[in-house]
């Protein structure tokens, strides 16, 4: 990285992944010069510590970016399509953790361990995947690249992080009053904005987000679509189920693949993975050794184990992919984009 230091903005700061955003920001250094955060009219005037210096949060404006080189955006994709356009028109280069660009043909969707040389194509905006997404492709990346890679299928377990504070606040609540004998009623999940809610203590659901035409749900579809396309292969098979659990942080996927080579080991599969970048592998079934949500909570990696050879085909294999959704699937993939950024003099 050089040694510039950067102007940078935080929208969405007093939230979930603006908080993580601002931790990992100090956590590595990350060459800050000045720094506006930015949020709802609700929530400004808050006050938030970086560095051991208090910041008061905004209201995010249009005006908001003058002077701003790197703007992180999370929240929520209204925001982001009402204030990106004039973050770039401002100088800022727009790293966005929300879906409203992903699918773009024109805004790069970039996971620095898979495909960081698509920083290099932005037009001032640059997407962060879906967290389901980023931990998967970070760990199928460097198996494509020494095996091929013909069939993706995966089924996640997803923490209700995923869906916001509201959403682990109602778990907890719920988990007392199951275990109480109290009555309750469900009012977040699965989606806050769709007609039916469910109990989430005690329970697995089988759907994120809204239900498309063809059965999907919208989280499924991003899985798929935003694979396809960070892996830069349009034609690749990619099926996905993804379940909300009663997990607070840590999003563990069930991951089947099929490669191309002949004759691949398992134990080919984790030499690849053991060399990786922003990977560990957590591989001993003997004794009992494999990644959980809980061991995946506050860290930096992806965790992957439970590697084994699929019993009918001889090219299929099955993984579990284990990381914490609020770091590397948020807050922690942006700031490795932005550090992408300063590595190639691009700001």
């Amino acid at each position: 990285m050089n040694n510039k230091l950067v102007n940078v903005a935080v929208v969405g700061a007093t939230g979930a992944v603006g908080e993580q955003m601002l931790e990992i920001l100090e956590e590595r250094s990350f060459p800050v010069n000045t720094l506006k955060l930015l949020s709802s009219k609700r929530s400004a005037g808050k006050t938030l510590t970086f560095k051991g210096e208090e910041y008061v949060v905004e209201e995010a404006t249009e005006d908001s970016f003058e002077g701003i080189d790197i703007a992180l955006f999370s929240a929520g994709g209204s925001v982001s399509k009402r204030f990106a356009d004039a973050a770039v028109k401002s100088g800022a280069v727009v790293i966005d953790n929300t879906s409203a660009f992903r699918m773009d043909e024109n805004v790069p969707l970039v996971v620095p361990e898979v495909n960081v040389d698509d920083v290099s194509k932005h037009n001032g905006i640059i997407s962060n995947p879906n967290c389901s997404t980023i931990q998967m492709v970070a760990a199928l990346e460097p198996l494509r690249e020494a095996f091929g890679l013909n069939r993706v299928i995966v089924s996640t377990y997803q923490a209700v992080s995923g869906a916001g504070v509201e959403a682990v606040d109602e778990m907890n609540e719920q988990s007392k009053d199951v275990l109480e004998g109290r009555d309750f009623e469900a009012k977040v999940l699965p989606v806050s904005s769709d007609e039916k809610y469910y109990q989430i203590a005690f329970n697995a659901v089988p759907q994120i987000d809204k239900f498309e035409d063809n059965g999907y749900t919208f989280e499924e579809l991003k899985m798929i679509n935003e694979t396809k396309k960070i892996l830069h292969d349009d034609q690749l098979p990619v099926a996905a189920t993804c379940v909300r659990l009663p997990v607070a942080t840590g999003h563990s996927e069930s991951v089947y693949i099929e490669v191309d080579k002949d004759g691949v080991t398992v134990n080919e599969l984790r030499e690849q993975l053991e060399k990786a970048p922003g990977i560990t592998v957590t591989d001993d079934p003997s004794n009992q050794v494999y990644p959980m949500a809980t061991d995946a909570a506050g860290q930096d990696d992806i965790f992957v184990g439970r590697m084994r050879k699929d019993l009918d085909n001889e090219k299929g294999f099955h993984l579990w992919v284990v990381a914490d959704n609020l770091r590397k699937g948020a807050a922690l993939n942006s700031i490795q984009i932005a550090e992408s950024l300063l590595k190639k003099e691009l700001i």
